[in-house]
């Protein structure tokens, strides 16, 4: 590494161990800070403090999204964004989401003490409600600020406890009614970057220090209601019957043959969620509720899956004599990110003398949204056995460096030139 670009990791793990404290179950079970919470509010209050300190205006949009400003020699500018997320999912881990913040508020803190002027506004961007793990919906508040968000459907999500998100705005002193207010416009934004573990094994596997991302997968979500009949288990010949499982059985392992034979394109498929009526081990299932995803970065690939599974249904039907309904909860389109910002983050890298790859990412992220309005990178690192979502999740101080490193670095380039 190029010991001129040298990073103070170390304020900024004690930065990201900070901001945890707000949601760290004192068991060692993880970190739990769900959106739109008196938790996360105080989490959020303290990173403003944060920003603030090193001479940031800040303010929150309607959305609940806190936007950072440092001010450019040209105000008039469009900006160069930097940011992730603070909220976990349940029993998380540390740097999910907020190592990307604090990461980007530790390219800031270095261009303060350098005395680095940028011609762009450099802001930095903490999105609201990024996980599901609150609400059933993902990366809300980039896809607000985008404009990619359908509210009326948003409208009527609930929590675990019943609680509508409206009213969990009204509690979080936000006004659901405004949030049309926070969509910006292309013309605002010069690029925009995120700093994010892997969540996933392959750069640990390869031995490399980056991963420049670039295309986001994205999920086809579906619920399937199988309806079969019900009846004793003894007294119920073998081939007289209508079970439910069975035929679910079927589905869950068409999933996984489908998408293996898609595996060239990278697509995946997984049952995440399977609830069996009545539930006794002397009575034939009579229904079935399944929950599924297809994800991947090819459309095609996905539909291809899709196509099997919905051929399958139709022929369980005839075969089992059950009734399948499926519905589509959620479509969401792959994302391919800017070739540019590629290119400047790989010739970045190869400056610093980083090892890297060019990869995919199977997981969204806020990026995945900020892409269809701006220029956007994903800049990710190594995390341990790609351990995520876990109470174990780690990224060691020297691979959390180099992705610092990098983004400084083109944080840098984009907001000294003009073109």
């Amino acid at each position: 590494m190029n010991k001129a670009n040298k990073m103070n990791v170390n304020r900024l793990l004690a930065t990201l161990s900070h901001i945890n404290q707000y949601g760290a179950n004192q068991h060692g079970k993880g970190i739990t800070r769900l959106a739109y919470t008196p938790l996360y509010e105080e989490a959020l209050r303290d990173f403003i403090g944060l920003c603030e300190a090193e001479k940031m205006t800040v303010r929150v949009d309607a959305f609940g999204n806190m936007i950072a400003r440092r001010e450019g020699t040209n105000p008039k500018l469009p900006v160069v964004a930097l940011g992730s997320h603070m909220d976990t999912v349940i029993q998380g881990g540390e740097y999910d989401g907020t190592l990307g913040v604090v990461a980007a508020l530790e390219v800031i803190r270095s261009l303060n003490e350098e005395e680095i002027e940028t011609i762009h506004p450099i802001e930095l961007i903490v999105f609201a409600c990024e996980e599901s793990a609150r609400f059933g919906a993902s990366t809300l508040g980039s896809k607000a600020m985008t404009g990619l968000l359908d509210t009326y459907s948003v409208s009527n999500l609930r929590d675990k406890n019943g609680i509508t998100i409206q009213q969990a705005f009204q509690d979080y002193s936000l006004d659901f009614q405004k949030i049309d207010k926070v969509i910006r416009k292309r013309e605002e934004f010069k690029v925009f970057l995120e700093l994010h573990i892997e969540q996933g094994p392959i750069l640990e596997m390869q031995r490399k220090k980056i991963g420049i991302v670039t295309g986001i997968a994205s999920p086809t979500r579906i619920e399937v209601r199988i309806q079969g009949k019900a009846s004793h288990s003894g007294t119920t010949p073998m081939n007289d019957r209508q079970d439910a499982l069975v035929a679910a059985a079927e589905i869950i392992l068409e999933v996984e043959h489908a998408a293996k034979e898609e595996s060239a394109f990278g697509t995946v498929g997984t049952v995440g969620v399977c609830m069996v009526q009545p539930g006794a081990m002397n009575v034939i299932p009579d229904s079935v509720h399944l929950q599924l995803e297809v994800r991947g970065t090819s459309e095609q690939s996905k539909n291809n899956v899709l196509d099997s599974l919905f051929r399958l249904f139709r022929e369980l039907e005839e075969r089992r004599g059950v009734v399948i309904n499926p519905s589509v909860i959620i479509v969401e389109r792959p994302v391919l990110l800017s070739k540019e910002v590629v290119n400047m983050l790989t010739d970045c890298s190869n400056t610093l003398d980083l090892s890297y790859i060019h990869m995919t990412s199977g997981a969204g992220h806020d990026a995945m949204s900020m892409g269809h309005l701006c220029p956007t990178g994903l800049i990710f690192i190594p995390c341990r056995e790609g351990l995520s979502h876990h109470p174990d999740e780690y990224a060691s101080a020297e691979d959390i460096e180099a992705g610092l490193q990098l983004l400084k670095e083109a944080t840098l380039r984009f907001a000294i030139s003009t073109t």
